[in-house]
């Protein structure tokens, strides 16, 4: 067995290829990474592959005796990059592995952007047949392309595919900053620009959580998966003949409500919490596809969630770096 991982040095390619490592049923799989803008250090059970998905030498190269493939690279709100890197760059992987003789799974890991989460109102849970609905930008807009793609080629062609939907991934502190009024924070919104200045600078000092409302004023339910669960899911999907064709939610069991964060975060640690008014929607990711064909099922819950990140101690040799180009 050799998988191909693109994304090899991001958040979840990291932690996946250290999960497959660990886990006895691949202990005769090899890694290939396909690394452009990072490198990993090589081993006797890792090899790197230079260049750019969007450059079909590259991948061709880098798929050459591939089994599998974890496809994880992407690109946010990057116009120049976007399309070369997650259309272009897509496409020559699933010709490459359409044509190579060794190929047997591609495993795609797609995002809520496609369904637009909480940017539409939804009117029942996100389950896999909810229709395709990007939010303005380039971002989302990739993510339903890729999708569609991937779909398309299992049907011209009849490779094994797989589809694992992502929302928001979490490791080690990045919900607690997710949440922070400061400059540090992970993701968005930027909470400090929605108050005025002073209140910021003291919510960040105090540790006071945004209890984001949504467009009717409740507040918001958003989806979120901790890194560790997304991998057990692309574990439980590798050779299994029930992710054929497959397209999963994979997010906890209920999405994270703001209203919740804050009330434990009151009760647990004494923190507190300032209403943000908004006009996103709450939306909930169903994910009892992923459970029932998988036999998968998160450990992360909210408390989980929460406890994690607020106890984490990060160092300051272990920066917060969010990598957009893949």
């Amino acid at each position: 067995m050799l998988i191909l991982v693109t994304g090899a040095t991001g958040k979840v390619g990291q932690r996946f290829i250290t999960g497959l490592l660990d886990e006895p049923r691949f202990s005769k799989a090899r890694i290939r990474a396909l690394c452009h803008n990072r490198v990993l250090e090589e081993t006797d059970r890792i090899s790197v592959v230079k260049g750019s998905i969007a450059d079909s030498d590259v991948v061709a190269a880098a798929m050459d005796g591939v089994t599998h493939v974890v496809h994880l690279a992407t690109c946010k709100e990057i116009r120049a990059d976007v399309m070369d890197i997650t259309v272009k760059g897509l496409f020559w992987l699933l010709e490459a592995f359409r044509t190579g003789p060794t190929a047997k799974q591609f495993i795609l890991i797609g995002g809520d952007a496609g369904i637009g989460h909480f940017f539409y109102r939804h009117d029942g849970p996100v389950t896999e047949k909810t229709p395709h609905r990007a939010y303005p930008g380039c971002y989302a807009l990739s993510k339903v392309l890729e999708e569609v793609m991937l779909e398309q080629f299992a049907i011209q062609y009849g490779i094994n595919t797989c589809c694992l939907r992502a929302p928001w991934i979490m490791e080690k502190d990045d919900f607690k900053y997710t949440l922070f009024f400061g400059d540090d924070i992970f993701g968005g919104p930027d909470w400090k620009t929605l108050v005025p200045a002073a209140d910021a600078e003291r919510y960040a000092q105090d540790g006071t959580v945004p209890l984001l409302r949504d467009a009717d004023g409740r507040p918001l339910k958003r989806n979120f998966v901790h890194v560790d669960d997304l991998v057990a899911a692309i574990l439980a999907a590798i050779d299994n003949p029930r992710a054929k064709g497959e397209l999963f939610n994979i997010s906890m069991d209920r999405p994270v409500d703001y209203g919740e964060v804050a009330a434990h975060l009151a009760r647990t640690r004494g923190l507190g919490s300032v209403d943000i008014a908004s006009q996103f929607h709450s939306n909930w990711m169903d994910n009892s596809k992923a459970r029932y064909l998988l036999d998968w099922k998160p450990v992360y819950d909210l408390e989980k969630l929460i406890n994690s990140a607020w106890d984490y101690q990060r160092s300051k040799e272990e920066p917060r770096v969010v990598w957009y180009p893949g």
